[in-house]
């Protein structure tokens, strides 16, 4: 028997009419929020690839960085960081925009392998970065050249694709991360509204959890924290070093001349000397003053370079990784959209990378004006330092590209200008390493 529909109330007409610009609305506003998420990480991705790619172009073009140690791990580093953005980043972000996942639960385990095996990778190599700097501004150029020979570097870099392995491809894609908590995936798989084929869900038990955390975040951060606190104490203690040297140059032997003061003070042709110089009575002395600002000026840029390298790596990864132990302990109770834009903060990591450790650099810099110049010879780097207008006379000597790390006294038998310059060619050496100090 046929049964006839209700009729259509004239209340419920004026419903649907109220509810469907309402929809309209909707559908605009979300439809506007996913452009605007899309431009905003496509561009996390164009700068990223174009960033890394930038250093890895510099190190092959210009010789001169090819033969510092510390170059090496920066461009592994870009090769680390430029594989997130072509491997990881691009799904990632399909999966946000869309909100399905169209690959299939094999790809799915293959990306997130990649996602961990990447990120850690770039982790580890900002660690290793960090103990190069470690060995080569705070130990004897000997012990430098002792503890980082071809070979270690050759196994540091080893270590640092090596070792994300054991956390990423061996354990994920034999499902120990989903030991005990296979209920729980299930239950997010199978979710009202996504099925089975549309889901990427990973999940970690408590083991993988503070396993994974410890290796890939924790020791890293630790060990960096130890390396940068005890190179900024040494580049302090340069500093001081430096103002001895000039304090004894500048005081004038007893029975000294004017004249001769004043031959050595241009002889050594450095405008800073006439800066924290003054004249009294035919004799030199020291202006407490400028040196004291200098002093401060670079005790002001070290503590900012390093402030900016531990603050940045620690800002983009230990809320994900706080997450990542914390999650497993409170029922898995923390929402996607936190852990999606905890994930994509780290992401943003790996393009800060490049612009913190060879952007910074004054000799990458000069490698990237080259490339971006087409060549032009302006920017070749100079092979010599120059710190005055006839640093012909005074010229400093290089010591292996590390020599801040010596310690020398003002010998008597060696003069104020070699012991400064020396000093100060240390100075930009190390500078070039750890960066704009």
């Amino acid at each position: 028997m046929d049964t006839a529909s209700p009729p259509l109330l004239k209340g419920d007409a004026t419903n649907t009419d109220h509810q469907q610009p309402e929809r309209e609305q909707q559908e605009f506003l979300r439809s506007l929020e996913n452009i605007l998420l899309t431009i905003a990480l496509s561009l996390i991705i164009i700068m990223t690839v174009f960033g890394n790619l930038l250093v890895m172009v510099a190190l092959c073009k210009d010789r001169h960085l090819r033969k510092k140690k510390t170059n090496y791990f920066i461009v592994s580093l870009a090769f680390a960081d430029l594989l997130v953005a072509l491997v990881v980043m691009p799904f990632a972000a399909i999966e946000l925009t869309t909100g399905v996942w169209k690959y299939g639960e094999i790809f799915c385990l293959v990306r997130t392998s990649l996602d961990v095996l990447l990120t850690t990778a770039s982790i580890l190599h900002l660690c290793c970065i960090a103990l190069d700097r470690y060995y080569a501004i705070c130990c004897q150029p000997l012990v430098y050249r002792h503890k980082m020979t071809p070979l270690r570097v050759a196994v540091m870099l080893g270590g640092c694709w090596l070792i994300p392995t054991f956390i990423s491809f061996l354990p994920i894609m034999q499902s120990w991360n989903a030991i005990g908590i296979e209920d729980i995936i299930e239950e997010r798989r199978i979710s009202p509204g996504v099925s089975n084929e549309t889901s990427c869900v990973f999940l970690v038990n408590r083991p993988y959890a503070l396993i994974c955390s410890t290796v890939a975040f924790y020791v890293p951060l630790a060990l960096m924290v130890l390396a940068y606190q005890r190179i900024y104490v040494t580049a302090m203690s340069h500093v001081k070093q430096i103002e001895t040297l000039q304090r004894a140059g500048s005081a004038p032997a007893f029975g000294t001349e004017a004249p001769i003061a004043t031959a050595r003070s241009s002889t050594c042709s450095d405008q800073a000397d006439h800066d924290h110089l003054g004249t009294a009575g035919g004799a030199l002395f020291p202006e407490p003053a400028p040196v004291a600002n200098s002093r401060m000026r670079v005790e002001t840029k070290a503590a900012k370079t390093l402030a900016i390298i531990m603050g940045c790596f620690c800002l983009c990864w230990a809320p994900f990784f706080i997450t990542n132990v914390v999650d497993p302990f409170i029922h898995y109770s923390v929402p996607w959209q936190l852990w999606t834009a905890w994930l994509w903060l780290g992401y943003i990591n790996s393009g800060l990378n490049p612009f913190l450790y060879a952007f910074l650099n004054r000799a990458f810099r000069r490698a990237f004006l080259v490339i971006l110049c087409c060549g032009d010879e302006r920017f070749v780097r100079q092979r010599s330092f120059s710190y005055g207008p006839t640093h012909r006379v005074c010229s400093p000597t290089s010591v292996n590209g590390t020599s801040m790390a010596l310690r020398l006294s003002f010998l008597p038998n060696r003069s104020y200008c070699d012991n400064k310059r020396t000093i100060l060619a240390n100075e930009q050496e190390s500078q070039d390493s750890l960066g704009p100090l």
